[in-house]
């Protein structure tokens, strides 16, 4: 770790749950992956609806300068609004805080969510060109960046051929996943396009795709408990970090103190 690096602190932002026997282990788990890489001199975890919250965990960095990133499968409310709001009001230093992408708009999800939809196919026997991959998500009436980030996803892993179709299925609008299921002939992965380890990711997906009734329909989990999440943060990290460096470099050359 450079000079520079030990500067920063990272804090990964997550929307967290505090139901009854929720442990939120698996944001903890990435933070400890990516802090033993020694990127930066601190990283932070913080939930919006959990402990610590994200004005504890923001206060409990010391770092002058703090990368934070949204553990979030869309940029959406809790994104660009929430998050941002509680960022502001615990940042009462007014230290230097630099918000990236979330993780739902992360270029390298997609490769991730192909693996995982590919290792689910293979351990129930299904061949991938015969098989469909369902991206379910949450969706919103008033807001389309769930809806948008979930088909950025599945266009991408349609890109790359390997399965019989991609498509997408959501929790508050059109398509249910019965309605995008009906159009699916053969077996089916569902990949839940949710964060953390919430009701709609550990109760809602399971109890609509049992609905359906189809004993080729399985299911993949959730995008935040994908092995690799970890690989992402730390390469988002990496880029913000080699862009503060390139840029204080251009400034010293531009001021001639190099």
């Amino acid at each position: 770790m450079d000079d520079e690096a030990a500067r920063f602190a990272l804090l990964i932002a997550a929307h967290g749950e505090r139901s009854e026997g929720a442990t939120n282990d698996g944001v903890k788990g990435i933070a400890q992956a990516v802090s033993a890489r020694g990127l930066v001199a601190e990283v932070g975890v913080g939930f919006i609806n959990g402990t610590p919250d994200i004005g504890e965990a923001f206060a409990a960095l010391t770092a002058p300068k703090v990368i934070v990133y949204p553990l979030f499968a869309s940029s959406g409310y809790f994104t660009r609004d929430r998050l941002v709001q509680l960022l502001d009001e615990a940042n009462s230093e007014g230290r230097n805080v630099e918000v990236l992408p979330p993780l739902g708009l992360d270029p390298g999800l997609p490769d991730l969510v192909l693996d995982r939809a590919s290792q689910v196919a293979r351990e129930n026997g299904f061949a991938p060109e015969a098989t469909s991959v369902i991206l379910l998500a949450h969706g919103s009436r008033r807001n389309s960046a769930s809806r948008e980030a979930t088909e950025q996803v599945a266009l991408a892993i349609e890109g790359r051929a390997l399965f019989r179709s991609v498509g997408i299925a959501l929790l508050e609008q059109r398509p249910f996943l019965d309605q995008a299921m009906a159009r699916v002939q053969g077996p089916a992965v569902v990949v839940g396009m949710f964060s953390g380890e919430g009701m709609h990711g550990a109760s809602d997906a399971p109890r609509l795709i049992a609905e359906l009734n189809r004993s080729d329909v399985v299911y993949a989990g959730v995008i935040g408990n994908v092995s690799g999440i970890e690989n992402l943060v730390a390469r988002a990290v990496a880029e913000a970090l080699r862009r503060t460096a390139t840029a204080a470099a251009e400034w010293r050359h531009a001021a001639g103190r190099d």
